[in-house]
């Protein structure tokens, strides 16, 4: 059986306010490709399906429009998808009857049944072409405390948080149903949140917290699952040997991932063995960090983006973004508006600006005693140093003495 697990779409994202949906699209597309070339037999979305609970139309139809483009390339493919803590669980599972008509099962919620939890809404059979079950999926969406039995917050005493506690007792209570039920075949689990060992991402991963807790050890998933696909982690990695693994998110998402090898995991399952294998993917879209360390000029941000020679003929929605950090040696507002000049000669989306303002000297002195003691002007000095790190030139002094002047 063949298994490609991947997570951490964020449909919807748009960056600085550009919309990523060409990405997206491309993305999706060549996941299609990967599925009907390496003949998948089963797609794992390990959630954050969505950028936020509240998606827009078009991200729901580009959604459910590549579903339909997977199933349709290759007939039989079973789909298991879970809500991640970006994701509107109960909008993503409200399709669910009309889905799993079609092989498609998604898990947005716990769902719980006399004597604990429901084992036929989070446990998946994985059949093969002749209906042979080969293996079982435990779906385990993001928990929320309130999913945690027998959770007792600010409890102390053990050799764990009580947040580790319940939910180490939750994954060994449905790894154990799942064991159980699964008559022999692997059981591979799906899951989102925080292992700690895994390196985040800054500026595109929150920091989730159930109960105040923000990660929970790998080894919460008991040694009788065959495979954890896990997501949140935007950074394709393994944890636990190779057993517990993010595939990451499929393209840049913030300025900390331009350097991640993006892409999708694929997974060999046979009766005696399992292959773990990553593919990498193409980046639909450009995306780059200017400089690559330290700060420049606006005229050297110039030179640096003639010295790419990019394409004036890209679409406006596949031009590179650009990640900028620029040495500011004016006002903030001046060469802000110079960056802006700079970047409007060419064919890139500005994603963010970082400003590095030049070190200056601290005078200690100490500070007036009353207003009588110092004037309006001195203040304006000091607080204009202390915003642009520079004096204030000719146009801000005169610009400033004409306002004091009406007050």
């Amino acid at each position: 059986m063949r298994i490609i697990h991947t997570a951490d779409w964020h449909i919807g994202q748009t960056l600085n306010g550009w919309n990523r949906e060409a990405e997206h699209r491309a993305f999706l597309g060549n996941l299609g490709q990967l599925i009907a070339d390496h003949q998948v037999d089963v797609l794992l979305v390990a959630g954050d399906v969505f950028d936020g609970i509240n998606p827009s139309g078009d991200a729901q139809r580009l959604l459910y429009g590549a579903l339909a483009d997977f199933l349709r390339q290759r007939p039989g493919l079973t789909v298991v998808m879970i809500a991640g803590n970006h994701d509107p669980a109960g909008r993503l599972e409200a399709p669910g009857a009309v889905l799993r008509a079609l092989g498609v099962h998604v898990v947005g919620t716990m769902q719980r049944q006399t004597g604990g939890v429901d084992m036929n809404r989070h446990l998946i059979p994985l059949r093969d072409a002749a209906g042979v079950t080969r293996a079982h999926v435990l779906a385990i969406p993001f928990l929320r405390a309130s999913d945690l039995p027998g959770l007792t917050l600010g409890a102390t005493g053990g050799a764990e948080s009580a947040i580790v506690t319940a939910t180490r007792a939750l994954h060994a209570q449905m790894t154990d149903a799942a064991l159980a039920c699964a008559g022999g075949v692997p059981v591979i689990a799906m899951g989102h949140l925080t292992c700690a060992g895994g390196l985040e991402s800054e500026g595109a991963e929150r920091r989730i917290l159930i109960g105040g807790e923000h990660a929970v050890p790998p080894d919460i998933y008991p040694p009788g699952l065959c495979y954890v696909a896990l997501g949140h982690l935007h950074r394709p990695q393994s944890l636990d040997g190779g057993r517990v693994r993010y595939s990451g998110s499929p393209f840049p998402l913030s300025a900390t991932e331009i350097p991640y090898d993006h892409g999708v995991t694929l997974i060999d399952l046979a009766p005696d063995r399992m292959t773990i294998t990553h593919l990498p993917m193409a980046r639909p879209v450009e995306v780059l960090r200017l400089p690559a360390a330290g700060a420049l000029t606006p005229a050297e941000l110039d030179a640096a983006l003639v010295a790419l020679s990019l394409d004036a003929g890209l679409a406006p929605d596949l031009q590179p973004f650009v990640h900028v950090m620029i040495r500011a040696e004016h006002a903030v507002p001046v060469v802000l508006a110079e960056v802006e000049a700079v970047l409007a000669r060419h064919p890139v989306r500005l994603a963010d600006i970082h400003l590095s303002r030049p070190e200056t000297a601290t005078i200690n002195e100490p500070p007036p005693a009353t207003l009588a003691e110092t004037s309006p002007e001195v203040l304006f000095l000091a607080a204009f140093r202390d915003t642009h790190g520079l004096d204030p030139d000719g146009r801000h002094l005169a610009a400033f003495r004409d306002a004091l002047a009406e007050v």
